[in-house]
């Protein structure tokens, strides 16, 4: 194996690191502003669901989108190296300042940058590219409504209502969406199943038991358990693919495979390393990107958490489902920012969110500028 792709490997898998470290906020940031758990326990729970993900995401939808994003012939070893390393600086520059920007759109922005530099734009593949902006938009709005209709429901004063609310909910999804008959599609038919019946029997033993502020305070604060692994695993199946697709092409690249579907589910190291990664980076925190998520864009109460994060996963596990690849960062700022709504529209820190939106606006096209700057600076030694 080149010396080359074996160091592009090592720079992929430091980027799914990074990227676990830098994208830990959107995992743990609301339990951890609601002193659910402590920043360490928060970030050990989130790590583990982060590699549960490997279990669960076994399609590889999004890594093959996100492999397709050049076409083929024009995809090089040097391409690729360009595309990590710019995605890595801008990663480590957004996590620096605290900025939550999506590392999945900044690989892909790298990746596409890079192919640019190389071929021109008739290098990439404007359908994969089309549908990464497409939900740009499409998934915080998808987390804020789905978070505003969790928070309505959950907030009605009559416990039957609630009850009865997320029973039909429960079971139109159930028998009406077209869930895939694969083993993925029966896992989110039941995850969903599961997922109404924990809320519905919290709810139920809450009422029953004599409902308090301070008993329901605590229901809250543990279905923030539940809700908060939900989301961990959602961020860890759809990030740790990203990575798993540029490994892909890259070995396809060099004739090890004929495709990116074959490469990954042959060789087996690379989603096991890439699960392992990310969580671990998850592990190692992310601090500053807690704060603004947790704290500066609404404050958040347990049951608003419990709300964020469930409309988080349903996001991501919809997404993914779609082959997808959207930002884990964007659908959870969008579900915190719909459940800050739905107290009133000045809860919600508005000057903050337009930040964060003009940091998603430019992750793709930054990555990409960046990302031509270093394959020009390649090129010097690429003979």
């Amino acid at each position: 194996m080149p010396l080359l792709l074996i160091g592009i490997i090592f720079l992929a898998i430091c980027f799914d690191f990074i990227n676990g470290f830098h994208d830990a906020a959107n995992s743990i940031a609301t339990i951890v502003s609601t002193k659910v758990l402590s920043p360490f326990q928060a970030v050990v729970w989130a790590a583990f669901f982060n590699f549960v993900a490997y279990y669960v995401f076994t399609d590889f939808n999004v890594a093959n989108t996100v492999a397709g994003t050049v076409h083929k012939e024009f995809i090089t070893l040097w391409v690729i190296l360009a595309g990590i390393v710019a995605a890595i600086i801008w990663n480590l520059i957004t996590w620096w300042y605290g900025i939550p920007s999506s590392s999945s759109h900044t690989l892909i922005g790298g990746f596409a940058g890079a192919a640019v530099a190389h071929a021109g734009f008739t290098s990439i593949d404007v359908s994969s590219i089309y549908k990464t902006v497409l939900f740009i938009i499409v998934a915080p709005l998808i987390g804020m409504v789905i978070a505003i209709i969790i928070t309505l429901i959950f907030v009605q004063k009559s416990i039957w209502l609630r009850v009865l609310i997320l029973a039909t909910i429960m079971l139109a999804c159930f028998f009406f969406v077209p869930f895939k008959h694969d083993k993925k599609g029966i896992f989110e038919k039941y995850a969903l199943l599961s997922l109404c019946l924990i809320f519905i029997s919290a709810f139920l033993y809450n009422y029953f038991r004599g409902e308090t502020a301070y008993r329901t305070g605590n229901m809250y604060k543990k279905l923030q358990l539940v809700s908060s692994a939900a989301l961990s695993m959602g961020h860890g199946g759809s990030d740790a693919q990203k990575v798993m697709g540029i490994i892909a092409a890259a070995l396809v690249s060099q004739g090890y495979y004929k495709d990116v579907h074959t490469a990954l589910t042959t060789a087996g190291w690379i989603p096991l390393t890439c699960y392992s990664a990310i969580a671990l980076g998850t592990m190692s925190g992310g601090w500053k990107i807690v704060k603004t998520m947790g704290t500066k864009i609404t404050k958040v109460t347990p049951l608003e958490g419990v709300c964020a994060e469930t409309a988080g996963a349903i996001a991501l596990f919809t997404a993914a489902n779609l082959g997808a690849p959207v930002s884990t960062t964007h659908t959870i700022t969008g579900s915190i920012i719909g459940v800050g709504a739905t107290k009133r529209l000045s809860a919600v820190r508005w000057g903050v969110t337009v930040n964060l939106i003009w940091a998603w606006i430019l992750t793709i096209p930054v990555s990409g500028l960046l990302a031509a700057a270093v394959y020009e600076i390649l090129s010097l030694f690429i003979k």
